[in-house]
């Protein structure tokens, strides 16, 4: 008899493979086919002066300059600052630019990959007042996470680089 728990390949066809990512203050629900790579964290390209906080620069990776951005910071909910242990997640982007596939958050250590189902995943009731680029709260088996509004980040960070070319 097997275990779909722990054999993925058997889980229920409603069951999708997530991830969970730590970030300053709060932790980010992502289905897992939207992460490319994980690497560690290195002090990106900076970039002009006067640009948002929270784009912390770009991150060179299989020939792309990739932003790397504080989801934190870009949502109010803490200051991130990446250091020693950090990580960063290299998201496919979803707005379907050419020229833009990729941008990256910076994770506090490694992520945690989870199978999400419908009896362990719910909607927290507190809805009020999300942080900017987040679609809900959530609790998956109990523990809060964020789901990002991955279209809004892809948004701000257009409009961010936009901003440093001109």
């Amino acid at each position: 008899m097997s275990d779909s728990r722990s054999n993925p390949s058997t889980a229920p066809a409603n069951d999708i493979r997530g991830v969970l990512i730590q970030v300053a203050r709060a932790r980010v629900l992502l289905p897992n086919a939207t992460i490319a790579e994980v690497l560690s964290y290195a002090p990106p390209e900076p970039l002009a002066e006067g640009g948002p906080g929270w784009l912390l620069g770009r991150i060179r990776w299989h020939g792309w300059r990739v932003p790397l951005v504080a989801f934190s910071a870009l949502a109010g909910i803490a200051d991130e600052q990446p250091g020693l242990g950090s990580k960063v997640v290299v998201l496919k982007a979803l707005g379907g630019n050419p020229r833009a596939p990729y941008f990256a958050i910076v994770a506090q250590g490694f992520p945690r990959l989870v199978t999400v189902n419908r009896a362990g995943l719910g909607v927290d009731t507190d809805q009020g007042d999300l942080p900017d680029g987040v679609l809900a709260r959530v609790l998956h088996n109990d523990e809060p996470a964020l789901l990002p509004d991955l279209a809004f980040v892809e948004a701000r960070i257009a409009e961010a680089v936009a901003g440093q070319a001109a």
